[in-house]
């Protein structure tokens, strides 16, 4: 299953960035994921790794996510090792001197108790409100900032 979703954000690059990179302050924009604790020392950059405990509905499962590749300041791609297995990544595109697209992907698997392939289909539209959600909250977040 591959979600997609992305926001056109009223901010520079930079300071879109700075806010995606910071990993410690997703809980603050992203509602699914109600805590992230660091499991390595180093908090930004490739190796960086995290157990967050994410929230769906009813639903609760720690998610193991470890950070790949950083190509600063355009993409963020992480690997989840967890219930649910698979790869996504944030890139980032100036597309103005204040404006930025914000796309957040997610190539994910589902094992078998959660439905396989059949558990990742129903998920899809549901995961895709919810990380819509989250990027319409990112987008005030920062723009709020800018007024």
């Amino acid at each position: 299953m591959v979600v997609r979703v992305s926001v056109l954000i009223n901010a520079p690059l930079a300071e879109v960035w700075a806010e995606a990179s910071a990993f410690e302050r997703h809980v603050e924009w992203m509602a699914d994921a109600e805590t992230i604790e660091f499991l390595t020392e180093q908090r930004r950059g490739a190796g960086t790794t995290m157990s967050v405990r994410t929230r769906v509905g009813p639903l609760t499962t720690i998610d193991v996510i470890e950070v790949t590749e950083i190509d600063e300041p355009h993409r963020i791609a992480v690997v989840h090792r967890g219930r649910i297995s698979g790869t996504g990544q944030f890139t980032l595109l100036a597309t103005g001197p204040l404006k930025t697209r914000f796309t957040w992907e997610e190539s994910l698997e589902f094992p078998g108790y959660l439905g396989g392939p059949i558990g990742a289909k129903i998920a899809a539209p549901l995961l895709s409100a919810i990380w819509r959600r989250n990027l319409a909250r990112l987008k005030i977040r920062i723009e709020g900032d800018n007024l």
